[in-house]
């Protein structure tokens, strides 16, 4: 990951402070006493305990060097920074699929916060792309690997 700026919601931003806080003074204990016991068991050349726990090691390691990076390079969204008038990131977008008439409500987030399951859509992704700067009440065209979805925004919200 270079050192390109991460842009983080409030939320966005404790949720990583908190993984943090939890893979330096939860994790880091508990795979450093599975070392320890493991090494208990004698001969680590052949022992899949050892070896387990120092691969989750060196997993939480990287994690933490990455969320440190991530944290560093953060720039943090403020809710008075979010307009209701155009799509930005922090905004809460309500658009409607005009083929089938659904509406949807997604989140417009920095990637590193992305989680499209919980309707949270990077300001990268398609629709995020194709609604971001865009005000309420334009029709705009994503681009899919099924063809072309038409969206309305019907509403901002911060």
């Amino acid at each position: 990951m270079s050192d390109k700026e991460i842009i983080l919601t409030q939320d966005g931003l404790k949720k990583l402070e908190d993984e943090l806080e939890n893979l330096k003074s939860v994790k880091r204990r508990e795979v450093a006493e599975r070392i320890k016991v493991a090494i208990g068991y004698g001969d680590i050349s052949e022992n899949s305990e050892y070896e387990d726990a120092k691969n989750e090691q060196a997993f939480i390691e990287g994690r933490i060097i990455t969320l440190e990076k991530m944290l560093r390079n953060a720039r943090i969204i403020n809710n008075d920074e979010i307009n209701t008038e155009t799509v930005s990131i922090g905004s809460t977008v309500t658009v409607e699929d005009l083929e089938f008439g659904d509406t949807m409500e997604y989140a417009i987030v920095g990637t590193a916060e992305s989680d499209p399951m919980n309707n949270k859509i990077s300001n990268e992704s398609p629709v995020g792309k194709a609604i971001l700067g865009k005000t309420k009440g334009t029709i705009v065209e994503v681009s899919v690997p099924a063809g072309i979805i038409q969206y309305k925004i019907v509403d901002i919200k911060k």
